[in-house]
């Protein structure tokens, strides 16, 4: 039995446009200390995994190698033709390995602090996946985020998992004490994950399956991908699976998708900002601010933005716009 560290990749980054791209998304940006989230991502579980499984798409694929060989480590590779959600992302990776190996999945572009904590909290879940649990990692949260989905909980049981919550509705969360943030982190045995899914959704489990027992060195099958229904693992196991459990984590945890959240941590760490709180992101000339605050400046070769730290979550409304005139802002 071996302990696999599955990185999904396949986010686009869209709510950090324009400095993350469909050729650039956000887990290969070198922002942090001239390394990228996800070689952060990779280094963060070499203590708790024995092997590597990535799973992307055929844009990014040469993104994840060019990383993987900066850390140093091999891995198996496996390259999604066409984007069909996480159940079936996951499901490729559990395909790819032997049924008693225990998957720790995670996506590629969160910021963890607290290395300790976090092999402590992985550790709990390897043991309740040994047990033959689907163990999600939940976040204590600190303030009512309205971009993130929750967890209710009591001890490690789940009574149910909540979209993501307008304001009033994340601060009752908070007041409850009794919601996680989602992470979308995962610990199971992959012979577990697939009876599950092949149970609740068998039609993704079949289609991937055969997708998967085709696929030639690691490469899916465009055809047959297509015929895979595109559906979250949320949806498809984590909500209606019998098998569920939480560990609630105490290591601090961003998944970075908002400027807001960027802003947070490039702040917190010592990056320079103004009086009034406002900061400048891709150019050493000087920008000044005026009648503003907490505003960021973010620049890039082809796309200038300026938004307000608070409205961060609407740079999505820019994307969604340029991707309707299918921009090649967006490339």
């Amino acid at each position: 039995m071996s302990i696999i560290h599955v990185l999904l990749t396949g986010g686009v980054g869209s709510r950090l446009w324009p400095l993350s791209r469909k050729q650039s998304p956000k887990q290969y940006l070198d922002l942090f200390d001239g390394k990228s989230l996800f070689e952060m991502t990779v280094q963060r579980n070499q203590c708790v995994a024995d092997k590597v499984v990535i799973v992307g798409n055929r844009d990014n694929t040469h993104l994840s190698h060019k990383a993987m060989v900066n850390c140093g480590l091999p891995y198996k590779n496996i390259v999604e033709a066409t984007p069909r959600n996480t159940a079936a992302a996951i499901a490729f990776a559990a395909l790819a390995v032997e049924p008693k190996d225990i998957l720790i999945v995670t996506p590629s572009d969160h910021m963890i602090s607290g290395s300790e904590a976090y092999a402590e909290a992985i550790q709990k879940g390897v043991e309740k996946a040994k047990e033959g649990y689907i163990v999600t990692f939940g976040i204590k949260p600190t303030r009512p985020e309205t971009g993130y989905g929750y967890i209710e909980y009591e001890d490690d049981l789940v009574k149910s998992f909540r979209e993501k919550p307008n304001l009033d509705t994340a601060e009752d969360f908070l007041e409850r004490g009794n919601f996680l943030w989602n992470s979308g982190m995962f610990c199971f045995q992959a012979s577990v994950f697939l009876d599950e899914l092949k149970q609740y959704e068998p039609k993704v489990y079949e289609k991937a399956k055969k997708a998967w027992e085709i696929s030639k060195g690691g490469i899916l099958d465009e055809e047959l991908s297509l015929e895979i229904p595109s559906i979250s693992v949320d949806y498809a196991v984590m909500e209606r699976s019998k098998r569920i459990r939480v560990v609630p984590t105490s290591f601090e945890w961003s998944d970075l998708g908002s400027f807001e959240a960027l802003y947070d941590y490039l702040v917190e760490n010592g990056y320079p900002k103004d009086d009034n709180g406002n900061i400048v992101i891709g150019t050493e000339t000087f920008t000044g601010f005026v009648g503003l605050k907490n505003t960021i400046f973010i620049y890039t070769k082809d796309a200038f933005l300026i938004v307000q730290k608070e409205k961060s979550q609407d740079v999505k409304k820019i994307y969604n716009m340029l991707d309707k005139l299918q921009s090649k802002l967006l490339d």
